[in-house]
């Protein structure tokens, strides 16, 4: 079985950069346990589309699984000010969430 990581690796390397391929790299990365490429990945799938709700709210995640909690709670507001924006209220109301849970942390 291809390994996925490895093949959105190749898509990056051949040159085609995008919000997506950022979101999933950012994503698999998370998935096997590693933050900081994940928000890497993330950050630039943001900076590629500062529209992306749902790369906003990963990269919360991604944050907080590093324990940087306060750039979780950054990008968990931003990311709830793009989602209100663009009408996305589920992700909105996941970040809300996300936030609240937060703020009891720190």
């Amino acid at each position: 079985m291809p390994d996925i990581l490895e093949g959105l690796e190749k898509v990056l390397a051949r040159g085609k950069d995008g919000a997506l391929l950022r979101f999933s790299l950012g994503n698999e990365h998370l998935k096997r346990g590693d933050p900081a490429a994940a928000a890497a990945h993330l950050r630039r799938a943001v900076e590629l589309d500062p529209k992306y709700s749902a790369a906003w709210k990963l990269l919360g995640k991604a944050y907080e699984a590093a324990g940087s909690f306060e750039a979780a709670r950054s990008a968990w507001e931003e990311g709830s000010r793009v989602a209100d924006a663009n009408g996305d209220q589920q992700a909105g109301k996941e970040m809300a969430v996300f936030l609240k849970r937060l703020a009891k942390k720190i």
